[in-house]
């Protein structure tokens, strides 16, 4: 796992999730939701939010196509 600090040193082909609850979304984001109650925001290794998707699985799928390598942010 690690820190917000050690992602920006390690490079630019990292991302990592953040959960979101869907109540803390604008209103369009939250119809767009449907029912999930979370939501994941990605963010690049200088804490830029780069997506928002509904689940993990979705998040690793994406990370792959772009040559990224989703870690565990603690």
């Amino acid at each position: 796992m690690f820190t917000k600090n050690d992602l920006q040193v390690l490079g630019q082909n990292i991302v990592y999730l953040k959960p979101v609850a869907t109540a803390d979304l604008p209103d369009d984001v939250q119809a767009q939701a449907g029912d999930r109650k979370t939501l994941f925001a990605v963010h690049n290794t200088m804490g830029e939010q780069v997506a928002l998707v509904a689940s993990e699985g979705i998040a690793t799928h994406l990370a792959a196509e772009h040559d990224m390598q989703l870690v565990t942010l603690h």
